[in-house]
Order: structure tokens, then sequence, then C-alpha cells
């Protein structure tokens, strides 16, 4: 595989949860990529006519209502589909907390849905799905699921038999500007006069959302199978990205308050555990998780990678490095548009 461009070309993909933040963001890059068609998958009818009138009723699409808790449904719409791109999630830390079978249900059933779908249909041959930093060492319901819906998507690559189906985990931190996340709140505790900031302490990684898709068409083209690939990206303090956001969206500055950890909710993340992080690759831009499981049958060259070398880089917990400056997450939301 030379780039995707060239592999996507004229292939079927099935998107699920293709009309959120990041899925939407995936469908528009696949669309100039040339593919047969893409099918959008996701259960929110309202969301669906959104999507349908922002591409023009590019002829290429497909507008499926289900919901991938739904096995049978996601089955049928998985019919001749080449490649998928899990997005669809339960993503709400406190939610879940107060709702955890919610969690379950989409983020470790519904993904052994797409498993499922992805062995039992001949022609798919690729399964990319989007996880979270919340993943590692997760103290929330929610990274639970989605630590188990990793694991899933993992041992599906040592479970096919002689499938040679290749299935893959892209792991983001904080996305800039997704539905839910903590700049649209910010935005809106500013315009309301006051933004609230849970710790004073509290750090987090942040990437952009071109950042995020450019990382799920490099898993596409470099996974291996069972791999989770994880893009180096900048920390933040809370704190300091809120103070940013008040002299940003109001003039004077709204006042930042501190109120409590919510349910759920850590301090410090991480982009790796720390037993990951003792066997994992990194190249330049990017971490690479190798899957723990061992077969005799895995060739001693199966997980190597181009450019990429055993870490050495500490870059992966908030705690360890040191946050950006508000000069610099400034220009960050710059390049986010915000």
């Amino acid at each position: 595989m030379s780039d995707p461009a060239s592999f996507i070309r004229g292939k079927k993909i099935l998107v699920t949860g293709g009309t959120g933040s990041i899925g939407r963001v995936i469908v528009n890059q696949l669309l100039s990529f040339d593919p047969a068609v893409v099918r959008i998958f996701s259960r929110d009818a309202i969301k669906q006519i959104e999507v349908e009138d922002a591409f023009a009723r590019d002829r290429r699409l497909r507008y499926i209502l289900g919901d991938i808790r739904d096995r049978d449904r996601l089955m049928s719409a998985c019919e001749d589909v080449d490649i998928i791109f899990h997005a669809a999630a339960f993503k709400y830390v406190p939610q879940g907390e107060y709702n955890p079978f919610e969690a379950v249900q989409t983020n470790v059933i519904g993904t052994q849905h797409v498993v499922s779908a992805a062995l039992n249909t001949p022609t798919i041959t690729h399964t990319v799905m989007i996880s979270t930093d919340k993943a590692v060492a997760p103290t929330s319901t929610m990274g639970a699921s989605k630590l188990l819906a990793e694991r899933l998507i993992t041992a599906a690559h040592y479970i096919q038999g002689k499938r040679g189906k290749i299935f893959t985990t892209v792991r983001f931190g904080n996305v800039l500007g997704t539905v839910g996340s903590v700049l649209p709140l910010f935005h809106e505790q500013a315009r309301a006069g006051a933004l609230t900031v849970t710790h004073p302490d509290m750090t987090r990684f942040f990437m952009t959302i071109p950042d995020a898709v450019e990382l799920v068409f490099e898993a596409l083209m470099r996974a291996r199978g069972g791999d989770i690939f994880v893009l180096k990206m900048p920390a933040l303090k809370i704190a300091d990205l809120a103070e940013v956001c008040a002299e940003r969206f109001t003039s004077p500055p709204a006042r930042v308050v501190y109120g409590v950890i919510r349910p759920g909710e850590k301090i410090h993340e991480g982009l790796l555990t720390e037993d990951e992080a003792r066997t994992a690759l990194e190249t330049e831009r990017h971490f690479i998780i190798v899957p723990q499981i061992a077969t005799a049958d895995v060739a001693a060259d199966q997980y190597t990678y181009a450019g990429a070398l055993p870490r050495t880089s500490e870059t992966y917990l908030t705690r360890a490095v040191a946050p950006l400056g508000k000069d610099d997450i400034s220009a960050l939301l710059d390049r986010a548009g915000w």
C-alpha cells in the first residue's frame, strides 16, 4: 500500500458514528480519495439529515440508520464493504458513572458486534477503531469500557484463523472542538460570565481534529494487526486553557472559577500504560503499541515498522512533560480554528 488515496480508491467503506465530529471529518477525507461508496451508520436521524445537507447529497454517500448495539442491523450494513472505520462510541465520563451499562452496551458489546461483522463479511479487509486516552489505567466506566473495546479489536486479529484481516486501533487524546468537549463548553461558559475548571492542577493531552483524522489513516496504512497507534501530542493545564479561552472569547475576560472533580475524572492522563511503554515503539510523531498477546506462529518481523525504534521518549504522561505556555495554547487554538 503506497498511500491512503490509492488504497481507498474504488473501495466500499462503512463509518460507524459517521455523523459525529470525528466521523464527519473521516467521511470528508474519504470522499477526497474517490471511494465507490461510503456508508454512514449512526442512530441519530436528525444528524443524518444535517450531514446529508452538508455533503450536498453526494451520490457516493449512503445514510443507514442503526445502532452498533443491534448486531443484525450492523451485519446488514456491512454487506460487500471493504473497510470499517469504527467511530461510534459512548464517550462521556460522568454520564458513564451514572449509566455504566449504557457505556458497556455501546463500547463493549457494540464493538464486539463490529468485530463479528468484520470477521463474517468476506470482503472486509481492514477495521480501524477509534479509542481514547481514558482507556489508559482507567478510573472511569467509560475508560474501562474503551479499554475492553481495544482488547476486543486486538484479540480479533488472533482469533480470525486464516482470514488475513487487519484489526487496529488509534488512541486519541482530547480532540479540540468536538461536540461535548471542553472548548465548546468554555465558549458557552465564557459568554455566561465564568469558566469552571474542576481542579487547578488538571492536565490533559490535546490534538486537533485534522491531527486525529491523519492518525486514523496513518494506522490504516501501517497496521500489522492488533496494534495501537498513538499520536505524540502536547499536554496543557486546563486552568491555562481556561484563561486563554476567557481572554479569547470575551472582553473583558470572563472569570475562571474552580469546582470539584467530576465522577470518574482523573487529574492527569497518560497515552500509554507503564507496561505498554516498556515495549512500545516510536517514530518522530507516533507511539506504536505492539500487542502483548503471544502466539507461536507470529513471525519475528511481523511488528516492525519503517522508521520505528524502541521507545525512549517520556512524553506519554501529562504529569511528566512541561505543559504548553499560554502563547503556545493560543497558537494551538488558532490551528484548531478556535
